[in-house]
């Protein structure tokens, strides 16, 4: 009969979970890994800011990430006239160039002209807003 009971406070024994104490188990659990390669002058200035920052290299940069401002890239449009717009540099420069030889009053209107195009071009870029990505 000792046995049986031995048995079935054993069993009951098992059956409850173990409290082993300790630090509980956090609700978001980070799995995934990113690797950068840096240089050693990067890392030293990387682990300098955290440390003033009183973080963990880690959580400095993903603070860091989180924080960063990104600007897209140029569109195939923008980059069709800043080819355009380094043309029109280019056509005023000839220009400079003629009215060395010929006179300044023989292409007044072709400079004035190609002045005009040169600042929509700088006021679209000047102008447009590039957003965050």
């Amino acid at each position: 009969m000792m046995s049986q009971e031995l048995k079935v406070t054993a069993k009951q024994e098992t059956d409850k979970p173990k409290h082993k104490g300790g630090r509980p188990k956090s609700r978001v659990r980070r799995e995934t890994h990113v690797k950068v390669r840096l240089t050693a002058t990067e890392h030293f200035m990387i682990g300098t800011k955290a440390r003033e920052a009183g973080m963990r290299v880690s959580d400095w940069v993903r603070a860091a990430a989180k924080s960063a401002r990104v600007v897209a890239r140029l569109k195939p449009e923008d980059l069709q006239l800043m080819r355009m717009l380094s043309g029109l540099a280019n056509n005023l420069n000839q220009l400079t160039k003629l009215a060395h030889r010929d006179g300044i009053l023989s292409i007044a209107r072709k400079a004035d002209s190609t002045l005009t195009e040169i600042f929509d071009a700088l006021k679209y870029f000047n102008s447009h807003d590039r957003q965050d990505t």
